[in-house]
């Protein structure tokens, strides 16, 4: 694969997928399912999951993988500017579903904001239960210097990619059971830095830490907490945080000097939300990155 891709950009964040060039991938002939998300037989259903963002980019590719893994899946999206990737998921994961898991669902939520979090947890326990797996992935970024910092969007980014993390897990926790797994999406960037992604960066990192802390405090509970930190991936998200000339690089510094595709970063989640592949795994970040060498 090249690196970089045509030249593109969305003025609005969130970024939407459908009127990508060329369409992120989030499945693969080469993906063979083998029932890891499957529960012992007297739960009669696989592993219930609830994936924030799973409307687009990685997570629309795990919640496809999930579902091809026998789980039941609950995503989250922005109502109004995501509603075409949304639905477009939606039908996807009807048409991926094992037959012992329930249908799908969708929630239009903002994740920022404690009481969302709290009322997307109830959504996701009335219809299916319980929870299983939790996969943090909503995010946001955007372009700055030190001397454009605003505290309003200073705020926002941190609601939505940390604030969000922590209350979701603190409901979502009141419905886990031993052998659960939270799973946390940090970046490359947490460890490498970078000059232009300040506020995104500092929130990634921030996520590291918090997965190592939170792993911490639920080992005595049998509930895993372990993260993924993706290297460059095309998604909405780079078509609507970067310019034109940096899209059509984009990959290129890496060792493998291009990009990822979601469904590259997907088996990650899998992994770690599959108990009998990583049982013995906790606090622990994988690192999908395209060949950069971060030591962590």
């Amino acid at each position: 694969m090249a690196s970089g891709f045509p030249p593109q950009k969305q003025e609005t964040q969130p970024g939407v997928q459908h009127v990508m060039d060329p369409t992120p991938q989030f499945s693969s002939p080469n993906y063979k399912p083998s029932n890891k998300l499957h529960l012992p037989l007297k739960f009669l259903a696989g592993k219930v999951a609830l994936v924030t963002g799973g409307d687009s980019g990685i997570g629309r590719a795990v919640c496809h993988c999930y579902a091809l893994e026998g789980a039941s899946v609950a995503f989250t999206y922005v109502k109004g500017r995501e509603d075409k990737d949304a639905d477009e998921t939606l039908r996807l994961l009807h048409e991926a579903k094992t037959k012992e898991a329930k249908e799908p669902i969708m929630i239009a939520t903002d994740l920022g904001f404690e009481e969302n979090c709290k009322r997307t947890v109830d959504e996701v326990v009335n219809a299916f239960g319980r929870i299983d797996v939790l996969v943090n992935c909503a995010a946001e970024q955007h372009e700055v210097s030190i001397d454009e910092i605003e505290e309003a969007r200073l705020e926002r980014v941190f609601r939505t990619n940390v604030f969000s993390q922590f209350f979701l897990a603190k409901y979502a926790l009141k419905h886990m059971k031993e052998g659960s797994s939270i799973i946390n999406t940090t970046s490359v960037v947490a460890y490498a830095g970078s000059s232009s992604l300040l506020e995104y960066a500092s929130t990634k990192g921030a996520i590291v830490s918090f997965t190592r802390a939170l792993a911490l405090q639920l080992a005595s509970k049998g509930i895993r907490v372990n993260g993924v930190a993706p290297g460059p991936v095309w998604t909405p998200l780079i078509t609507a945080s970067f310019s034109e000339e940096a899209i059509k690089q984009f990959g290129s510094e890496t060792p493998m000097k291009r990009a990822a595709q979601p469904v590259e970063v997907a088996p990650s989640y899998v992994f770690l939300a599959c108990e009998h592949c990583s049982s013995y795994y906790t606090g622990q970040i994988l690192h999908p990155n395209g060949g950069s060498i971060v030591n962590a």
